[in-house]
């Protein structure tokens, strides 16, 4: 029942389909990965990764406290009362910041303020999202919850699709083959 033709033949059923996932999968992933490498924050990361921030853990509270204080002063007079979903603080690098997502009164992400840590003043004002759409893209995200399903089902399929052509690779290699040849026959 399990011979080689009815592995070859689940191997090809679920080729196809898979086929096209994996192209999705490599064109998004090779996207991802690109701008992951060229983006601003990893040269931002690269550039500071060999400095040591001049604030530790025993420094004063106030170190902290008062850049972000003037952050989001500054921060209130651009975005109102907006909601804030989340404040990072970066305190090495030749130009400390700290960084304000806000969101919308009714829910979802807004925008992301970037400000200096020093002075307060406004650096950067962007659109934000959680995730950005090419994650979201990759990872099926961006077509709602049918999208994540399909995407789990997909690498199953290409799981599938790898353990079908390694049990066809195993029943057809020459068992009397010698050096490399067990191999790659």
């Amino acid at each position: 029942m399990l011979t080689t033709a009815f592995w070859r033949k689940w191997h090809r059923w679920i080729g196809f389909p898979a086929a096209l996932f994996l192209l999705f999968a490599a064109v998004t992933g090779f996207l991802v990965a690109f701008t992951e490498f060229f983006g601003e924050a990893e040269r931002e990361r690269e550039a500071t990764r060999e400095l040591v921030s001049p604030v530790t853990l025993r420094s004063p509270p106030d170190v902290w406290s008062s850049a972000l204080a003037r952050a989001l002063a500054t921060a209130a007079a651009q975005a109102g009362d907006a909601p804030v979903d989340r404040v990072t603080i970066q305190m090495k690098g030749p130009r400390p910041t700290v960084a304000v997502y806000t969101g919308k009164p009714a829910g979802g992400e807004d925008r992301k303020l970037v400000l200096d840590a020093r002075t307060g003043a406004l650096l950067s004002s962007e659109a934000y999202a959680d995730k950005p759409f090419l994650y979201r893209l990759h990872s099926g995200e961006a077509f709602g919850d049918g999208g994540l399903v399909l995407a789990m089902l997909w690498g199953l399929s290409l799981a599938l699709l790898a353990l079908s052509g390694l049990v066809i690779y195993l029943r057809m290699r020459r068992r009397d083959a010698a050096g490399l040849r067990r191999v790659f026959w």
